[in-house]
Order: C-alpha cells, then structure tokens, then sequence
C-alpha cells in the first residue's frame, strides 16, 4: 500500500481589520487660498457653506442694482428724446422787441350835486350824475379836483384818477439796434450760437387755395446752427437765395405743390411777391410742416416792411438747463424782452422734474430693500456661526478681525452683485428696446449703458453692503469667545 502524502493543514487566515478611509477634507476654494488673507478666507468660507442664504441675498442685491441702473438709464434716455423732439425745432432763447403799451386817460367825469346819495366804493365817495348843465368854468374846476358851489348845490368828484392801460394793435416791430443786440448775445458766456429773424404771419396761395403760413426770413448758415435744418430736408437742401423758398411737407400736400413749383404769398401789409420751391422739410411737428415759409432774410424784410430790421434773434446755448440764467443776464442787460425755453415750456420741464423725483423715489427704495436684506442674512449668519465664531476667538482672532470677516461678506455680496446686475440691466435694455416702438417703428430707447451709471451703481451696492454689515459684524466681535463656545 502506497504511502499517502500527510495532509497538510490549511493555513488559518488571519482577519485583518479594513483600512480606515482617509479622514475627507473640505475641498479648498481655490489653489491660492494660502496666498489670501486671513479674514478674507473665512468670508469666503461661511458664504460657501451658507449657499442658500448666500444665493437669496446675491439675487437680491442683482436685482436691486439691475433695476436702478435699468429704469435710471431709460429713464435718462427718455428724456434725453423728449427734450431733442422739443428742442430740435426751436432756439433756446429768443430775444424779442419791448412789448408797447398804450395809456389811456380816464374819461372826464361828470358833476354830481352833493345833496344828492353818495355810492362809496372804497376810501372815496363816487355820486351820480344830477345835472348835465355844467359851465367850462366848472369843468376846469373839476378837472383840477376843485369842489365849485353853485345854486344848486356842491359840486364834487372823484380825486382817484385811474389810467386804462392797454396792448396797443399787434404791428410787426423791429429789434432795436439788434446787429449790436446779436453782437452782445454771441460774446455772452453759455451762447453757443446766434441767429436773426424776419417773421410774420401770411397767406401762401397757389391757385384757388390758400393757407395761413409764417414767413421765416433767416440767413441759413446762422439758422442751421440754432436748428439743425439739414437733417429736416427732405427733398434739396438748407440754402435759399433770391425768390427761392422752402416750405414743409404739410403745407406742400394742402397746396398741391412740389419742388420746382411756384406760389405766392401776401403779408398782412398788401405787398406779395412770387416764389419758386427749391426744397421740401419734415420737423415731425405737423403744425411746424404747414405754417414754415423760408425765404431769405432780405426778401423777408421787404415784405414785412421792415427794412433793415428783425423781429427776433434766436440763441443757443451750451448748457440747456442754464438756458433761464443767460436769458436774465441778457435781458438785464439790454432792456429788451427775453425768453427762455424753460418759459415758454414750463409744463414740459415740470413733467421731467416729477419724472427725476419719481426715479429718486424707486431708488431709494430698492437701496433701503437690499441693505435690509443683506443684514438680515448676515444676522442670521451671525448667530448660526457662534460656534465658530467662539474657536476663532479662543484661538487669538481678535475683535477686528471678526469684524473685519462680516464687512467682508457684506462687500463681496455688494461687488458681485453689481456686476451680474449690470449684466442684467443691459439685457433687460436690449430686449425691452426691441419690444418697445416709437410710432414711426425706431427704437424708443438705445441699448446701451452710461460707464459712469454703473460705476456709480456699483460703488453703492457695494457701500450699501459694508453698512448692512456693520451691525451683524458688531455683534460678532463683541461676543465672548467661552459663551460662543458653549452655547
């Protein structure tokens, strides 16, 4: 019998235990989180680890400074239109001639007997008539506030002698000495431009049909400073001489006329002469394309009977709301009568005005919104990070440093905030520029931002965060660090 090999015994194994898992560690936030300072660490790390509180307050502050520099550039350019569709017809200031008054003296006043009842109307006494049987020497008397006695009576009269003053007839009046007025008003500081003006009203006819109009006599190289004409013209451009006129687009549909035809005006006056069209203009303002006639100054002064002379200089100037302080220190200085636009369009300047109060309003309270909720989260973050808060102190963070940590969250909350609501307020410019029209189907409003709004917007966001701030970063670094710990 063979010899069988012994068995063998199987080895035992021996249970080794598992390998512990390395110990995970928060991931860094960024490769250069050794380089960054210690405060600034510790912001970044309790932001990161409140991310849904940090997300709510971000959004936020993104919306509050994407709807300031939203509605405050819409509005900026809204205004910016109105005030060019306004002001792109007219001159800022016009200087006129004196306005003429005529006095009229009172009406001799009949004698009145005393004995006779007195109506008093006030501190002298007015009695009816008693007697039209007056002398020439009762009437002297009178007149020179004597009281006559006569048979009948004591004769007396008002002493109060009231002058009538009125307008006198409306007549075309030339400006006084205005090459010298137009000289003065072009070395005024703030005048950019200056522009005489031969006006007055008249009947352009062409066959049968006849429409009020105004004459405009103008030197066109000086009037195309004050108003931008050239961009106006339709058909053939700013430039009239001799018998040429150019007349608006309105006028020319009401009289059937074109470019190259003739018509004839007739001023008030009787004297008339014929013109040939040499261009046709479209202001957008309809009353302006059916009542401008422009013909050259000269030709202006003859028909209007004014040889010589202006019935108005129109200005320009630099700084269009400093347009009232010019106009004062000119018409102070030349006596004559001078207006400005923000006279003669009050009502437009006050809607601009509600408008600017209305934008202020909204800003305010979006300011007032987002500081709210920027402390509140930090509040929040305060107490949920006590513990934290309290090692920090134990382990030497003094009190400036704690609070330094809070301000900076609540800087950085401020400066990335403007950033996306930047970005989000110019999207909103372009799509709503491409939503909204104006009725001749341009753009409303350009998509595009003012550099200096949103520097502005962002310096506020992020002044706005650090004062939010301050309250919770206050309380963080006032706490004890053996209660933080605990509690």
């Amino acid at each position: 019998m063979a010899d069988t090999p012994p068995v063998q015994p199987r080895p035992t194994r021996v249970a080794t235990p598992n390998p512990t898992p390395p110990l995970r560690s928060r991931p860094a936030i960024g490769r250069l989180t050794r380089w960054l300072p210690f405060e600034l660490l510790v912001s970044l790390r309790f932001l990161r680890e409140g991310r849904m509180q940090s997300v709510l307050i971000l959004a936020g502050v993104t919306g509050g400074v994407a709807v300031i520099i939203f509605l405050t550039q819409l509005i900026n350019q809204l205004q910016s239109s109105i005030i060019d569709r306004v002001m792109g017809s007219q001159a800022h200031i016009v200087v006129r001639p004196t306005e003429e008054l005529t006095r009229t003296p009172p009406a001799p006043q009949q004698a009145t007997p005393a004995t006779q009842p007195t109506l008093s109307t006030g501190p002298s006494a007015v009695t009816p008539t008693a007697s039209a049987a007056s002398t020439a020497s009762d009437s002297t008397s009178i007149a020179n506030n004597v009281h006559p006695e006569s048979d009948k009576g004591l004769f007396s009269i008002n002493s109060a002698v009231t002058r009538v003053i009125q307008p006198r007839a409306q007549r075309l009046r030339p400006v006084d000495q205005w090459e010298q007025v137009a000289e003065l008003a072009a070395a005024s500081p703030g005048v950019l431009a200056v522009s005489p003006l031969a006006t007055g009203p008249v009947f352009a006819q062409r066959g049968a049909t006849s429409k009020s109009a105004v004459l405009m006599g103008v030197q066109p190289e000086a009037y195309s400073r004050i108003v931008k004409m050239d961009g106006y013209m339709t058909q053939g451009r700013f430039a009239v001489q001799g018998t040429e006129t150019l007349i608006g687009t309105e006028l020319a549909k009401d009289l059937g006329v074109s470019v190259g035809d003739k018509l004839r005006v007739t001023t008030a006056t009787g004297r008339s002469d014929t013109l040939h069209i040499g261009g046709l203009f479209d202001t957008g303002n309809r009353d302006l394309n059916r009542r401008w006639v422009f013909v050259p100054l000269k030709l202006a002064q003859t028909l209007l009977d004014m040889p010589g002379g202006v019935s108005q200089i129109d200005l320009t100037v630099t700084d269009l709301f400093n347009a009232d302080t010019v106009a004062n220190a000119l018409q102070a200085r030349t006596g004559l009568t001078v207006e400005s636009w923000m006279q003669t369009n009050s009502g437009l300047l006050t809607a601009l005005a509600n408008q600017t109060v209305s934008n202020n309003l909204i800003r305010s309270f979006v300011v007032i919104i987002v500081a709210l909720g920027i402390s509140s989260v930090l509040v929040v973050s305060v107490v949920q990070k006590q513990r934290e808060i309290g090692i920090l102190r134990a382990m030497g963070a003094g009190r400036g440093r704690i609070m330094a940590v809070f301000l900076l969250q609540g800087g950085l909350v401020g400066l990335v905030g403007s950033a996306l609501g930047s970005g989000l307020a110019w999207t909103l410019l372009v799509v709503f520029s491409h939503i909204y029209r104006s009725p001749d189907g341009s753009a409303l409003f350009a998509a595009e931002l003012d550099p200096q709004l949103v520097l502005m917007a962002s310096l506020v966001a992020m002044t706005v965060g650090l004062a939010a701030a301050a309250l919770p970063a206050r309380r963080a670094a006032r706490m004890d660090p053996v209660q933080a710990i605990r509690a």
